[in-house]
């Protein structure tokens, strides 16, 4: 009986310890493949929180610089800048793609081919300031796939 209740309360914890992580979920997250010399290219995915969050911070290896972007048109002009944040409110899905939000990698390390991966480390904040990370590893696509042009 003893063990049985152990057992209980090892599957209680980890249910919880599960749902905790699978507060923000990102999917389909990719970056833009770039040519030889190119120093900056763009990742985009989709974010989806049970609870409000921020997103306040990305960080990733294979670039100096990252911020979060976006772009629109202002007196029919399209303009990009860099934001604080991105928010991401409970239930509803932000995605980040070209012509939108999206998350810059400037000062790139490398060329990023088609078939590579890299990885993101997005920072996010709640209302009470308590952070979370989620790690991602995005596919780099080709220039060339339909689906990613602008």
């Amino acid at each position: 009986m003893n063990m049985f209740i152990k057992s209980i309360i090892a599957a209680a914890v980890a249910s919880v310890t599960l749902a905790a992580q699978a507060e923000i979920v990102v999917k389909d997250a990719w970056v833009r493949a770039t040519v030889p010399q190119q120093k900056a290219t763009g990742a985009f995915m989709q974010i989806q929180s049970t609870k409000n969050v921020r997103l306040i911070e990305v960080q990733s290896a294979a670039a100096g610089l990252v911020e979060v972007h976006e772009m629109k048109m202002d007196n029919n002009v399209m303009k990009m800048r860099a934001i604080p944040q991105l928010d991401v409110p409970a239930g509803k899905n932000v995605e980040l793609k070209p012509g939108g939000y999206h998350v810059m990698l400037m000062d790139l390390k490398a060329q990023a081919k088609a078939g590579d991966t890299v990885t993101l480390k997005l920072i996010f904040e709640d209302e009470n300031k308590k952070q979370e990370t989620v790690d991602v590893k995005a596919t780099v696509k080709s220039l060339t796939t339909m689906e990613h042009k602008m």
